[in-house]
């Protein structure tokens, strides 16, 4: 994510995010720590005469997905080899990767009714590997391939073949049950296609450009799955995850500069006055202090659309968006209070500020409630 978007750090997103994304999002090279051929896949094998049983249509992206899920489940992938997972497999696969790369979805989770819980893992565990295979293998042509391949295997799951990746297998029945649209699936690869070539961006509409593939998806997706996707919704919804995506930016500007990337537009830097080689060597000065208070609000502001999208879900679902959008604006309030030197200090959403969020979300809801 980027990304990142339920990001940067909520839910799923896209590529430089590490823990960021749309409504989420990690950084590390993997590529040592997976199989060493497409043999070991079929590892287990009962006899000689047994036929392996392939997951993937590449044996190199199989190999690396199962490097990723041995790193962070310490679990081999749940494939047999003679036959694909079973869905039970496949979507307890999909919670314990949920659950292990995020550590407030576990509330999340306790929050969503529960005939939303394993869809929403189901989703999380495709863009929670859509976004390592982007950011984790620390070699861009690398991730380009495999992302045009895992791209190849979303086409798959779509047009109905039989999946044997765990994640293919438990969203494919997510999609047919919530009638999902492939887009927003594929838009997020496109962010992180991008992010593979793409390091700054001259205007703000570029990056909002680039957000809308990054951040807006998820939240498209996620609406669908709560029953509220209607154009108000979708539009209030693109603000809020757009929103998100830009705090996450302002409070990651010293660690996305580190890998190589600025999100800060550069038309922006020249209007207030903040030089290239000030960029380059993160000089903090009057001007940068202006321009990054001139970006955090305008992240505010389309932040504040979650007051809005709220109240148009039902039940606990009010308090799961409005979450989003509230840990957004405590991102941008934490950038204030350190005067928006975020070179020399990363900004920090404490488990304080998360507890005051969720009993202040809490409360809106049920004096809603009691209002209507």
């Amino acid at each position: 994510m980027a990304n990142g978007s339920l990001s940067s750090e909520v839910f799923a997103g896209s590529s430089a995010s590490r823990e960021r994304g749309g409504y989420v999002c990690v950084t590390d090279a993997i590529t040592r720590r997976r199989r060493s051929s497409p043999g070991s896949l079929s590892a287990g094998r009962r006899d000689d005469d047994a036929v392996a049983y392939d997951p993937m249509t590449s044996p190199e992206l199989s190999n690396i997905l199962d490097g990723l899920t041995r790193r962070h489940l310490g679990w081999d992938m749940p494939t047999s080899s003679s036959k694909p997972p079973t869905l039970l497999e496949s979507e307890l696969f999909c919670r314990r990767l949920a659950t292990s790369h995020y550590e407030n979805f576990p509330l999340i989770s306790w929050l969503l009714p529960g005939r939303l819980r394993q869809p929403f893992f189901n989703v999380y565990a495709y863009c929670r590997t859509s976004d390592d295979l982007a950011d984790e293998l620390d070699d861009r042509e690398l991730s380009t391939r495999m992302l045009a391949q895992w791209r190849g295997e979303l086409a798959r799951c779509w047009s109905g073949e039989e999946m044997g990746y765990p994640v293919f297998v438990a969203l494919q029945r997510t999609v047919k049950e919530f009638n999902l649209s492939r887009e927003p699936f594929d838009d997020l690869l496109t962010a992180f296609e991008q992010d593979q070539r793409i390091t700054s961006y001259s205007s703000f509409e570029e990056l909002l450009g680039y957000c809308r593939n990054s951040a807006n998806p998820v939240g498209r997706i996620v609406l669908r799955l709560c029953g509220c996707d209607d154009e108000r919704s979708v539009e209030l919804s693109d603000s809020v995850c757009t929103g998100l995506q830009l705090a996450n930016f302002w409070q990651d500007v010293a660690r996305d500069a580190e890998l190589g990337r600025t999100y800060l537009p550069l038309d922006d830097c020249e209007r207030f006055g903040y030089s290239r080689p000030d960029l380059a060597n993160r000089v903090t000065n009057e001007a940068f202090v202006e321009l990054m208070r001139y970006e955090v609000e305008r992240a505010r502001g389309m932040l504040l659309a979650v007051r809005e999208l709220a109240p148009r879900l039902r039940g606990r679902l009010q308090v799961v968006i409005e979450l989003f959008g509230e840990g957004g604006l405590k991102i941008c309030d934490r950038v204030t209070s350190i005067g928006y030197h975020v070179w020399e200090q990363r900004p920090v959403v404490t488990k304080w500020d998360a507890a005051g969020l969720l009993l202040k979300c809490f409360g809106r809801a049920i004096g809603r409630k009691v209002a209507a």
